[in-house]
């Protein structure tokens, strides 16, 4: 749609996750017409990131070193384990203050259509942490959908064999949701979940 460089930029930014071409084109525009934007800060961010951030070599969580700092603090309770697809699920329980044990990232989830298979997740490398004995809980926190529920089942199989106990975390309604718009298996998992009062 534009000449040259700019509808470059915009197809670079319309390539990240989460940004379709009128966003991209929003960013791009706001980049060219802001004069006080650092456009060097943002390109040295980018260089720094790619240079500095790995991930972490027992959780595979980022982290800048080779042990993420939630790995390396000695007051979570090693005896807990929850597994989580990715490295934003853990910023998402850790704003929760609810959870002090110790978290396994996963990289992804099952997802035979997008050719995801057990041997492409850091499955292998949680059985190796499970070894030890130390660990008496691990809890399962993969999404609530097809890929996330189909991990979790394949890991429940696999823990069985282990003296571990294996909880998924409860789903159901949104606080604040109404019911007519509440999917069947939302609702499905609701009432599974009840509790008594």
């Amino acid at each position: 749609m534009y000449d040259g460089i700019v509808q470059e930029l915009i197809d670079e930014f319309g390539r990240l996750p989460g940004i379709g071409p009128k966003s991209a084109q929003r960013i791009a525009f706001h980049i060219l017409q802001t004069p006080s934007f650092d456009v060097a800060r943002l390109s040295e961010l980018l260089t720094e990131v790619r240079a500095r951030v790995r991930f972490c070599e027992v959780c595979g969580n980022v982290s800048e070193q080779d042990r993420c700092a939630i790995c390396r603090d000695p007051r979570r309770n090693p005896e807990l384990i929850c597994v989580v697809e990715d490295a934003k699920d853990v910023a998402a329980i850790e704003r929760t203050r609810e959870f002090r044990g110790l978290y396994h990232v996963l990289g992804g989830a099952i997802s035979p259509i997008a050719g995801v298979g057990p041997d492409d997740l850091r499955i292998a490398q949680l059985m190796t942490r499970l070894a030890d004995g130390t660990v008496q809980e691990v809890i399962l926190a993969t999404n609530p959908n097809l890929e996330g529920e189909a991990t979790a089942s394949y890991l429940s199989r696999l823990l069985t064999s282990m003296s571990i106990t294996v909880s998924r975390l409860a789903s159901g309604l949104p606080v604040g949701g109404d019911l007519e718009y509440a999917d069947e298996v939302t609702l499905g998992r609701a009432f599974e979940g009840r509790r008594r009062l």
